[in-house]
């Protein structure tokens, strides 16, 4: 009886196992957060020590193929995007050739009738159509230079606490590091059960 009890108790014991490695193995992506010394072993988390390496990476990536200036550019000067902004500048110059310029240069104003400012209108947003994209463009050329997307998120990323950095991670693959775990269990359980076969049947 004592004999069947412990082999009925090797799959869960097996299973246990499974479970627990894969938990330490999770936990030792973000622990010891500092290197420390165990049996003359150097033992350091994989995040924390390669914390640096992670931010530049991430810093590439979304530099060159999340959010790239370029995308930006074409996003912003895009026909249609162009035409949907369109009304707002259209509202903006009617209003000052209307109430503004009566403001600032009263005497002009005097001759310029509902006629001549629909055409005035007309040919300011013509010309703005035709602008707009090439100021946007030279805009987002300076911005390029000025503003080092890849360099403030890694800056941005190796600032990060071990803390906030473990946090982040865990929330983004909480469901994936549980699979582990529970894979590391239904494993050990499956191979205990293996055992216990073999020695049955051998």
């Amino acid at each position: 009886m004592i004999i069947w009890i412990k082999l009925l108790l090797i799959p869960f014991i097996s299973a246990f196992i499974g479970w627990f490695t894969n938990w330490i193995a999770i936990k030792m992506l973000f622990h010891p957060k500092q290197p420390k010394k165990f049996l003359g072993i150097t033992v350091h988390g994989i995040f924390p020590k390669r914390q640096q390496q992670f931010a530049e990476k991430l810093g590439k990536l979304v530099s060159e193929e999340l959010l790239s200036f370029s995308d930006i550019e074409r996003k912003i000067t895009d026909p249609d995007n162009m035409k949907r902004m369109m009304p707002l500048a259209e509202k903006h110059i009617d209003h000052f050739l209307r109430v503004k310029l009566k403001e600032v240069m009263p005497m002009i104003s005097m001759f310029i009738g509902d006629k001549t400012i629909d055409e005035l209108k007309t040919v300011f947003m013509a010309e703005l159509e035709t602008l707009f994209p090439q100021i946007m463009t030279g805009y987002m050329n300076n911005l390029q230079q000025d503003l080092n997307l890849e360099k403030i998120v890694t800056d941005k990323v190796t600032g990060f606490s071990s803390d906030k950095l473990e946090d982040i991670l865990v929330q983004i693959m909480a469901k994936e590091f549980r699979f582990v775990e529970i894979i590391g269990g239904v494993l050990g359980f499956v191979i205990g059960l293996f055992q216990v076969l073999l020695t049955l049947f051998i």
